[in-house]
């Protein structure tokens, strides 16, 4: 796949190419013009309405289930184009190391959210927490509903990660039924250009639900409305800027940032040059100064090591970073690549000599740098720096100038009390990581510098082989950080859905509820039928549909038999003699008991629909059952949860949610579980 000489913006179902010449984009190793961009010309109201109208209107249409079958669509359609986009990442400077965390990391991304769907409804909403009683009587209730926004996720991107950038936020945002427009960084956006156009051949998406702008954003903001969300990562001075547009103020439109911050790396008091640790804390240093040639939001930034081991750190790192071979990212020595532009070139030398206003250099050269297979007056190349500041305590570059590079400064502290109040100085993160063998290290720090940091990475030798590293975002864990960091979050799994519904709460009868929620509420109207429910097929069950039981006597025997069977000879259920100060008159029956004399009472056991018992969610023993007391059991379906079939030999089948109200003589509730069944589909498909 060879870039075009113009890009083109993939808007309201078409592909447009912005008036006049455009910004001209360049080779970071050579310094040659690869193509043009420009989105001049384009009616941002007309964008932003088509992705409102037509692509959300298709997403809030479709299920969470069809929304994550469609992203792992996705994710297998962009898998078989890799090559082509290694071979366009290469120009934005990218070694092939740095393109898989940026191709592959982000189709990954699809993949986890994709996974998600299975902790949701076969529903286009879903509820939120449980219900909560509001009468005495019970028969007005309230529930929290999660519903598609019905706006569109406006994401600005920045340069360094042109494709993880885009598919880890639009990940979240289809999934929870809302559109996207994507605005990446120029500098790269030829890479993105790339991956959605493979996206629109594919077919997969509903049109509108993804529109691209390779350009200047123009006036966009200024469309927006309440039901938008607006995501940007960047520079906290550009967020800020967006953050304060009048159109975002006056429609409380929700921004999240996530900028650029001073991430910082301890090096706990407890480890010693001959410890794991030390090495561990050594090549995951190195690592973060030079992946992506340090153009990471999440890079190691300020290092902070014991005082006393300051020296042998600085030897182990220039001795490390030694090894780290620059150039051309194509040629296979080459470990790392230039940086994206001249213009991020010349920022990062500026901001290296605002550092140097209170600290020194001891690895690596602003004015040289040793290549292989590329030239140093045509690329975009600098060396590693190591800086080294001795009074961390008393500088504030350090902790509020950052180099956005492969640049890292070596700072010492005194004790983990030190460490703590270093860390806050910045302000607000991304991450953090601590590099300790000491659980009280770990817990003082944690517990101490967690609330100035979106994420802390403990990482010791029984984690080394499998951690993911201290710049690594994960889909299910929350990315952003409070103050510098911008104050927001992204993915975290089922909580970065939520970010892209609205949140409503429903007041109501208990059977108002369950006939919006589609989840059985205690108290609804239950209905009953001549057919057993055990006897019925997936489709054919509906939610409040109840089975009213015939009733059981538990006896002393019962007590006594279950006793002996499980081997619980818990002194309450056994021994007359030791009730004195307790909750109970006599021996009481076994819970467990309770519940399969339960099921005894509601399980049809002829072979039919009913594949298996999936488990048990929830359970709740609320009066004591002695012998001599009468059960009966209440099993209503609660909810039904479509899954789909792994193969063509699989059988159709959904998962059935059953409440369960175990009940005595005097109908007060013994019991509450809800229970699952996997039960087949009369239906094949």
């Amino acid at each position: 796949m060879t870039v075009q000489s113009h890009l083109e913006n993939y808007v309201t179902g078409q592909w447009l190419k912005g008036d006049g010449n455009g910004q001209p984009l360049y080779d970071a190793t050579t310094g040659s013009v690869i193509t043009h961009a420009s989105a001049q010309g384009l009616d941002f109201a007309q964008i932003l309405h088509y992705g409102r109208e037509t692509g959300g209107h298709a997403l809030r249409k479709m299920t969470f289930q069809e929304r994550g079958l469609m992203l792992r669509a996705l994710a297998l359609h962009l898998r078989n184009h890799l090559d082509k986009f290694y071979q366009i990442s290469y120009l934005t400077g990218a070694t092939r190391a740095d393109s898989w965390i940026d191709i592959e990391g982000g189709i990954g991304n699809l993949f986890a959210y994709a996974s998600l769907r299975r902790k949701f409804p076969n529903q286009p909403f879903c509820l939120d927490g449980d219900g909560h009683v509001l009468g005495k009587e019970g028969s007005f209730m309230g529930q929290h509903l999660l519903l598609p926004k019905e706006g569109v996720a406006i994401h600005i991107n920045a340069f360094n990660f042109p494709v993880w950038g885009m598919l880890e936020k639009i990940a979240v945002n289809l999934l929870a039924g809302v559109p996207a427009v994507v605005k990446p960084a120029t500098l790269t956006s030829f890479l993105t250009e790339a991956v959605v156009r493979e996206i629109d051949a594919s077919g997969i998406l509903p049109k509108g639900a993804l529109q691209l702008i390779c350009g200047s954003a123009g006036d966009m903001l200024s469309h927006v409305n309440s039901q938008d969300i607006v995501t940007f990562t960047g520079s906290a001075s550009t967020g800020l800027m967006l953050k304060s547009s009048p159109a975002i103020l006056s429609n409380s439109v929700p921004f999240t940032m996530e900028a650029d911050s001073l991430n910082c790396m301890i090096l706990g008091e407890d480890v010693t040059p001959d410890m794991p640790e030390w090495d561990l804390f050594i090549k995951e240093v190195r690592k973060e100064m030079t992946v992506k040639t340090g153009q990471k939001c999440t890079a190691v930034r300020r290092i902070f090591v014991p005082e006393n081991k300051i020296e042998a750190v600085q030897q182990s790192l220039a001795k490390a970073l030694a090894q780290t071979t620059i150039g051309n990212p194509q040629h296979e020595k080459v470990r790392m690549g230039p940086l994206a532009g001249k213009a991020q070139q010349e920022e990062v030398k500026s901001q290296v000599q605002k550092l140097l206003a209170s600290s020194q250099i001891i690895y690596g050269s602003l004015d040289s740098v040793e290549l292989i297979d590329a030239d140093a007056g045509k690329g975009s190349f600098i060396s590693p720096l190591l800086l080294l500041n001795s009074k961390p305590l008393h500088s504030k570059e350090v902790h509020e100038v950052e180099a956005f590079g492969p640049v890292a400064t070596l700072m010492p502290y005194t004790d983990t009390e030190q460490a703590i109040a270093l860390a806050r100085m910045g302000k607000g993160s991304l991450v953090s990581s601590i590099v300790t063998a000491s659980t009280h290290v770990a817990r003082d720090y944690v517990l101490g510098a967690g609330a100035y940091h979106g994420r802390i990475l403990v990482l010791n030798r029984d984690c080394a082989k499998e951690n993911t590293g201290h710049g690594s975002p994960l889909p299910l864990l929350v990315h952003g950080g409070p103050g510098r960091a911008g104050g927001g979050e992204e993915m975290g799994g089922v909580r970065g859905v939520k970010h892209y519904m609205q949140r409503v709460a429903v007041q109501g009868s208990p059977s108002m509820l369950t006939a919006i929620g589609q989840v059985y509420q205690p108290g609804a109207q239950q209905t009953e039928d001549l057919v057993h429910p055990f006897r019925k097929h997936f489709e054919e069950l509906t939610v409040g549909e109840t089975l009213f039981t015939g009733k059981r006597t538990i006896t002393e025997a019962d007590i006594s038999n279950f006793a002996n069977l499980s081997w619980d000879h818990f002194y309450a259920h056994v021994d007359h003699t030791s009730l004195n100060g307790t909750l109970f008159e006599r021996p009481v029956a076994h819970g467990y008991f309770i519940l399969s004399a339960a099921a005894g009472l509601f399980v049809d056991g002829k072979k039919g629909p009913v594949l298996l018992n999936y488990g048990i969610d929830e359970l709740r023993f609320v009066k004591p059952v002695y012998a001599g007391n009468t059960i009966g059991v209440k099993l209503t379906v609660k909810e039904k949860i479509l899954q789909e079939k792994k193969g063509t030999d699989d059988i159709a089948k959904g998962i059935v949610k059953w409440y369960v109200e175990v009940y005595d003589e005097t109908n007060d509730t013994v019991a509450i579980a809800t229970i699952l069944t996997m039960v087949k589909k009369r239906d094949d498909q």
